[in-house]
């Protein structure tokens, strides 16, 4: 039997998963996205050949989805989410991208036996390069679980943890980890010009080096040390940098009090 889904929202991230499973292979007349704004409707309709819905009352219960999908902000989700406790009870398992909204919260607004995944991809989804980490509740099935993973595999890697807890540290870590890859390029851009580099020739240089080493990093499957070390020449310039940059004071410590202060706002959005 098709998989039937339904996208709330059609964001960057709804639209990145949109695309990745219509790339996939699921069948653009099993996709239904609520999207109230008009434009973006037709939008939809024309470029995806998917169906749209102003609102959840105006899709069939009947059609019964297998997966219901929440890629709105979490700022309106108090108002978007109880509109879907009715299909608590058609054996539907509700995917949410939204960061910060607990599993308890899902169940004390969709009901105590809804099947609820809660996950956390990054923006790297955009191009199917994404990393999603993953967490369910009890009432969720094993036929669920896969069938959300799979979902989830169209945007890129996908891994679960057991313990929600984890989903701050991921949410610091992953879900802001592009930002620090994009500061580092542009930090090494603004270096290369600082010493003496044209400014398109040093943001050039930046770019491509920091996606180069990323594919790198991803292709070879090494541990990006020994990467680091296979770069580094003894007394060499490159080791003269990293002098710097792996002081006591350098890039470790800073990483680890960035990391620390943004899984904490993460708790604390959550609450």
């Amino acid at each position: 039997m098709a998989t039937k889904l339904l996208l709330v929202g059609c964001g960057k991230m709804g639209g990145a998963l949109l695309d990745g499973w219509l790339k996939q292979g699921v069948i653009s007349s099993n996709i239904t996205v609520i999207e109230p704004n008009n434009d973006t409707a037709t939008a939809l309709r024309t470029q995806y050949k998917v169906a749209t819905k102003a609102s959840p009352d105006d899709f069939d219960l009947d059609k019964k989805p297998n997966v219901i999908i929440f890629a709105v902000k979490p700022q309106i989700m108090d108002v978007v989410a109880p509109s879907y406790a009715r299909f608590a009870e058609t054996e539907v398992v509700y995917l949410s991208i939204a960061a910060g909204k607990t599993i308890s919260y899902y169940e004390n607004v969709l009901g105590r036996n809804a099947s609820i995944v809660r996950a956390m991809p990054n923006t790297p989804a955009a191009v199917s390069r994404g990393i999603t980490v993953y967490c369910t509740n009890t009432q969720a099935n094993s036929e669920q679980i896969s069938l959300c993973e799979h979902l989830l595999s169209s945007i890129g890697e996908v891994a679960r943890t057991e313990n929600e807890g984890h989903i701050d540290i991921v949410t610091a870590l992953s879900g802001g980890g592009p930002a620090y890859v994009f500061l580092l390029a542009e930090c090494l851009s603004k270096a290369g010009i600082k010493a003496g580099l044209p400014e398109e020739l040093s943001k050039l240089i930046a770019r491509v080096t920091v996606a180069g080493s990323g594919e790198l990093l991803h292709r070879s499957g090494k541990d990006p040390a020994i990467l680091r070390q296979d770069v580094t020449s003894p007394g060499g310039t490159t080791a003269e940098a990293l002098r710097i940059l792996m002081a006591d004071n350098g890039w470790q410590p800073l990483l680890d009090e960035a990391i620390a202060a943004a899984t904490l706002k993460s708790r604390e959005l959550a609450k």
